[in-house]
C-alpha cells in the first residue's frame, strides 16, 4: 500500500505547502505579543527603580513586582495561542524551549543575586541578548537580529555604568532589542 502523500498532484502538494508558510509566517508575528509586554514591562521596572533609586527609596527592587502579572499574563497567551489550531513547527518548539531556559536561568540569578551583590542588570542583559538573537534567526527577521545584538551592546555598556545608571541601561536595551522589532512585527501583520 503506497503513502497517502504520494496520490497528491503537484496542485495539492504545493497548496498544501503554501498553506503551512502562510501558518509558519502567521507564528511569527504571533510572538511581537511577547516583545512588546516584555519590553514594555521590562522598561517600565527599570526607569521605575532608577527614579526609586534617584528618591533613595530603601528598597527600590519593589517595582519588579510588575513582572508577575506579565509572566501570568505571558502564560495565559501562550496557553490559549496553542488550543488555536495552528502549525507548530520544530523551530517553534525550538524557540519555546529556548526562552523556557532563558527564563529559568533568570530565576536562578534572581534566587542566586546575593552572590554577587545584587549586581544582576549587566548578567541579565547579556544573557537577553542571545535568546532576542537566536529567535531572529530562527523566524528570519531582520529587526529582531539587529536587536539581539543591540541588547549585547547594551549588555557591554552595562557592565561599563555606575550601578545607578544599569538601571537607564537596560531601559535601552529592551527598548531597541525588543519595542521596536515588537512593533515591527505588529506593523506586519494583515
Amino acid at each position: 500500500m503506497k503513502p497517502e502523500h504520494e496520490n497528491l498532484s503537484a496542485d495539492q502538494s504545493l497548496d498544501i505547502i503554501t498553506q503551512m508558510i502562510r501558518q509558519a509566517q502567521g507564528n511569527v508575528k504571533s510572538n511581537g505579543f511577547y516583545f512588546l509586554l516584555w519590553g514594555w514591562v521590562v522598561a517600565f521596572a527599570n526607569i521605575g527603580m532608577f527614579a526609586l533609586i534617584q528618591l533613595e527609596y530603601a528598597r527600590p527592587y519593589v517595582v519588579w513586582v510588575i513582572t508577575i502579572p506579565a509572566w501570568l499574563l505571558s502564560m495565559y497567551y501562550g496557553y490559549k495561542h496553542s488550543q488555536r489550531e495552528r502549525l507548530v513547527t520544530h523551530m517553534d518548539r525550538i524557540t519555546m524551549w529556548l526562552w523556557i531556559g532563558y527564563g529559568i536561568c533568570i530565576f536562578t540569578l534572581v534566587f542566586f543575586g546575593r552572590t554577587i551583590n545584587w549586581n544582576l542588570n549587566p548578567v541579565i542583559i547579556l544573557m537577553t541578548a542571545l535568546p532576542t538573537f537566536i529567535s531572529g534567526i530562527v523566524i528570519r527577521f531582520k529587526p529582531l537580529i539587529i536587536g539581539g545584538v543591540s541588547i549585547w551592546f547594551f549588555g557591554v555598556v552595562c557592565f561599563l555604568s555606575d550601578f545607578e545608571y544599569q538601571n537607564l541601561v537596560g531601559a535601552l536595551a529592551v527598548i531597541t532589542g525588543y519595542l521596536i522589532p515588537g512593533y515591527v512585527l505588529k506593523g506586519k501583520k494583515d
